[in-house]
């Protein structure tokens, strides 16, 4: 696993450029977690908001979701960018989970390991490892570690993952060392960092606040970088 230390320079980094997490959001019911997870896909945490926020406005339970039809989904969820193919995940999970137990209530996810979370919600179709790391990170406040495009991009950069590529192995190399409040606060930081600055085609290594850190950016020809103050591109 990658050395403490380096995780928590790396994570006091990004709390000084972007400034201190979000206190975790508390989630009445796991599936709460999921269907929002979903929402995100694709889409900016803004437009995530406003369409979870819609279809919790307009559909007061998850019953009447599954009730509802197709189009109006669609039409409360549209915010969120890809509403079409959302909605029909969203009914389709809903209509696996009534099958599967008559309600949906997940609260149970609580009081069971970690390994039974991933083995009961992986039974679902569409529900991928990123998706249930999310829902164990923040609908249960566990010590898991999404990893999205960005957090792999910045930490295989960085040199955190000692070879592995796959995500879902740099999920289980990376949780380990980090309380679950700190994988919440870093997750988020290493995804606005990876937006912002750390791009996929011109990383900005020379505005970087984790360039002295960063195998990447040393092997980058020129003299050594030192780190400075990111600053997210306006707009």
């Amino acid at each position: 696993m990658p050395s403490s230390g380096k995780l928590s320079q790396i994570a006091s980094r990004l709390r000084r450029t972007y400034g201190p997490s979000q206190p975790p959001r508390r989630w009445d019911n796991p599936l709460d977690a999921l269907i929002h997870t979903l929402l995100s896909q694709g889409s900016t945490a803004t437009n995530c908001e406003r369409a979870y926020a819609n279809l919790r406005r307009r559909f007061r339970t998850w019953e009447a979701v599954r009730g509802a039809p197709l189009k109006d989904v669609v039409a409360v969820i549209r915010a969120g960018g890809l509403a079409s193919i959302k909605a029909v995940h969203i009914k389709g999970l809903l209509e696996e989970i009534w099958r599967e137990q008559g309600h949906f209530d997940l609260s149970f996810l609580r009081d069971v390991s970690d390994d039974e979370v991933r083995a009961y919600l992986g039974r679902f179709r569409g529900v991928g490892r990123m998706m249930t790391a999310c829902v164990l990170l923040f609908g249960l406040g566990r010590a898991a570690f999404p990893v999205d495009t960005h957090v792999l991009r910045v930490c295989r950069r960085l040199g955190l993952l000692n070879g592995r590529r796959a995500p879902e192995n740099a999920e289980a190399f990376l949780a380990p060392p980090l309380r679950p409040r700190d994988c919440q606060a870093l997750h988020g930081h290493l995804v606005e960092h990876g937006r912002a600055v750390c791009t996929a085609h011109h990383p900005g290594c020379d505005r970087c606040a984790l360039a002295e850190l960063c195998d990447f950016s040393r092997r980058l020809p020129g003299p050594p970088r030192t780190a400075r103050r990111a600053r997210p591109p306006a707009g």
